[in-house]
């Protein structure tokens, strides 16, 4: 497969092919599938098979829209599937200023047990997203952050889709393309905190380790600081049976343990089968960011 969902093979074959498509295309976690019956000959054709949803999410060529006119017809859907793909695959267009630029990050918790996935950066924008005026959220890749350096004050726009699990995801957007870095903060970030500037990259966050933060405080005072984070959490309810889970979010401070605006808040309690549940006691934090100093 090639990264817009194609891939070609040759075959013998007559001239008549038969094709049938399933109408599940637009189904959420489906895969949809072409399938093709070839009588056997001597002669050779070849063929190329695209995942129609894949491809024409990943693809502005009209080679290609022409291919999914001419699998409509085939199929008998007409318009009704170009109109249904519209619907599902339609980007938000959206600008404004950035306010805030946090760490992208996944917490994993299987009662004990916990582990991270670094994913990228979340940006908290102040503009307009999709006609509405107003701030969101759109999470971005790590490659896309050392190419613009992102920061407070800066000026961008984009296209981007709506994410597909909110549960999983702090941000309401991700997969942006057509960025465009209208205008580069100017001057020097305030010393803090709340502390701004180009946040580091992923490792020196998972180097540093967290403490857990207060979710009012995280509101009140910390939703600018780059070392404030809210992270989408997956916990594991049964470690036998792995797809019983439940979601949640919870913030965290990655800042110096000198700050002033730091509060802990309350334990964090994780659930577990029969009814059983885990404290994740104050030794925790205390072990992870062992290494760092007060003002680190």
């Amino acid at each position: 497969m090639t990264s817009q969902g194609a891939s070609t093979f040759v075959m013998p074959a007559k001239a008549g092919i038969q094709s049938a498509y399933r109408n599940d295309i637009f189904q959420p976690q489906r895969v949809y599938i072409p399938i093709l019956r070839l009588i056997l000959t001597d002669e050779t054709v070849e063929i190329t098979v695209f995942n129609r949803g894949i491809t024409l999410l990943l693809s502005d060529e009209e080679r290609v829209r022409r291919i999914q006119r001419g699998l409509c017809k085939l199929a008998g859907e007409g318009e009704t599937l170009m109109a249904n793909l519209k619907s599902t695959a339609e980007k938000a267009v959206w600008s404004g200023h950035v306010v805030a630029v946090q760490a992208r990050i996944r917490l994993t918790r299987s009662f004990d047990e916990r582990s991270h996935s670094y994913l990228g950066y979340v940006l908290r924008i102040d503009g307009t997203c999709g006609g509405t005026a107003g701030e969101f959220l759109i999470a971005v890749g790590a490659g896309a952050h050392e190419k613009h350096r992102f920061q407070t004050g800066m000026a961008l726009s984009g296209c981007s889709m709506p994410v597909e699990d909110p549960r999983r995801e702090t941000a309401a957007l991700y997969r942006t393309s057509r960025f465009k870095v209208v205008k580069d903060a100017e001057g020097e970030p305030p010393a803090g905190p709340p502390f701004h500037g180009v946040p580091p990259d992923l490792e020196t966050y998972r180097s540093r380790g967290h403490r857990h933060l207060d979710a009012r405080t995280y509101d009140a005072k910390c939703t600018a600081c780059i070392w404030g984070c809210r992270m989408p959490v997956e916990m594991i309810i049964d470690q036998w049976n792995p797809s019983r889970k439940q979601y949640r979010f919870e913030t965290f401070c990655y800042g110096p343990k000198s700050c002033p605006l730091y509060r802990p808040g309350p334990a964090r309690k994780v659930p577990g089968r029969k009814g059983m549940s885990y404290t994740e006691e104050d030794w925790v934090d205390e072990d992870a960011t062992a290494h760092r100093e007060p003002d680190d």
